[in-house]
């Protein structure tokens, strides 16, 4: 089993994570050492830098799942009887 202690986050900072949901849980992790509040300021620059990063990551890799759910929404439009079916670009905003 993989070690996903804070500690470990920041001493991988180029690291890609290997799904969403592991840099989700990565990006969690720093958070939550980051508002304790008790971090020397080297600890804390580091770990804003891996935060950065992940959110970045992360942020790519839904847009790639926009683009894909876009191409098969296409796809289904294009397919022989199944012309009821528009593609909506992707909402980003709460409302």
């Amino acid at each position: 089993m993989a070690d996903k202690s804070p500690d470990k986050l920041a001493s991988k900072p180029d690291a890609a994570p290997a799904t969403f949901e592991t840099g989700l849980q990565q990006l969690e992790s720093i958070v939550k050492e980051m508002e304790s509040g008790d971090l020397p300021l080297e600890r804390a620059l580091e770990l804003f830098e891996r935060g950065t990063k992940l959110s970045e990551i992360c942020r790519k890799q839904l847009e790639d799942a926009e683009t894909r759910v876009e191409i098969l929404m296409k796809r289904a439009t294009s397919a022989p009887g199944e012309g009821k079916m528009q593609p909506q670009p992707f909402r980003t905003d709460k409302s």
